[in-house]
């Protein structure tokens, strides 16, 4: 019977120790569930025109296995993959959509799940300056001061603002010129505080109350603490509700505390998860396995 093998496909540029710490702890997971991982960078493997995937090691188009754990956004090599019917987990579907915020809750919206009240900010072609800024005024109408505006790609809460004023408004506008940003009204009730709810197919495997403060972001990477935390149902479901609307197999689930119940901040298609494990001790990678080992027939 021939074992089943698959690639966790990670950024050849991102080589740090939280990244290739990631990498490492999935492989030997796998591993012990008798799957068969090989790593490789996305700059190993290039989209060509002329064969499936060619190998830059190899010199050669080579084999390919039979699912790869897409960690990372090169959505041209995840494209050309699932091309090749090859089972990703995540799809470059659902990559590309959490990958850019403006998408994903344009995503979420249209899937009803209920999102802090948010206004995306109009293209403007790269390059070009701001020159009419009539629309913050119907942004600082709608959804007040002070105001979050998110640029729609960062991770780690990095380009994310805290605008208090109208003249601060007009500047970060014309920083993010050029730049796909949006902007978000507080959840007054969770500065500060939030729920990271790790999801795995259909279900939650682990979950962690974020807090941070001395900043409204409670990213840990933002200097934010985590305790272990049950989730209430409602919880539980809006978070498996948003990572159905972006299509995830797995999703690290970010949620605030509103007043009137729990609101999804994002879905993150490629969390980590050494820190819920830290936290938690849930090793979040063997559900993974498992899903993948379910699903990848």
């Amino acid at each position: 019977m021939k074992k089943t093998s698959g690639w966790i496909v990670y950024n050849g540029h991102l080589t740090s120790d939280k990244f290739l710490d990631y990498v490492q702890w999935f492989i030997e997971a796998a591993t012990e569930k008798g799957i068969e991982i090989t790593a490789k960078t996305n700059d190993q493997l290039l989209v060509t025109t002329d064969s499936p995937i060619y190998d830059v090691e190899e010199k050669k188009s080579i084999a390919l296995p039979d699912f790869v754990h897409f960690a990372d956004k090169d959505l041209h090599l995840a494209r050309q993959l699932k091309r090749q019917g090859i089972r990703l987990f995540n799809s470059p579907e659902a990559i590309a959509l959490c990958d850019n915020k403006s998408s994903m809750h344009e995503q979420l919206l249209h899937s009803g799940i209920p999102t802090p009240l948010t206004m995306i900010a109009p293209m403007i072609y790269s390059g070009m300056k701001l020159s009419h800024t009539q629309y913050l005024e119907a942004v600082e109408d709608h959804l007040g001061l002070p105001l979050i505006v998110k640029e729609a790609y960062g991770s780690f809460g990095q380009q994310v603002y805290w605008v208090e004023t109208r003249s601060e408004l007009v500047s970060i506008a014309k920083k993010l010129a050029g730049i796909d940003h949006l902007y978000q009204q507080p959840v007054k009730t969770s500065i500060g505080v939030d729920l990271r709810l790790n999801v795995v197919g259909n279900q939650v495997v682990a979950a962690m109350k974020r807090t941070s403060k001395r900043d409204f972001r409670a990213n840990v990477t933002a200097g934010g603490t985590t305790e272990p935390y049950k989730p209430s149902t409602e919880e539980k479901d809006l978070a498996l509700a948003a990572s159905k609307a972006v299509g995830t197999d797995f999703a690290g689930v970010d949620l605030l505390i509103g007043e009137d119940g729990p609101l999804v901040c994002e879905v993150n298609s490629n969390p980590h998860i050494r820190s819920i494990y830290e936290c938690t001790g849930v090793d979040v990678a063997i559900p993974m396995i498992d899903h993948i080992i379910q699903h990848s027939s």
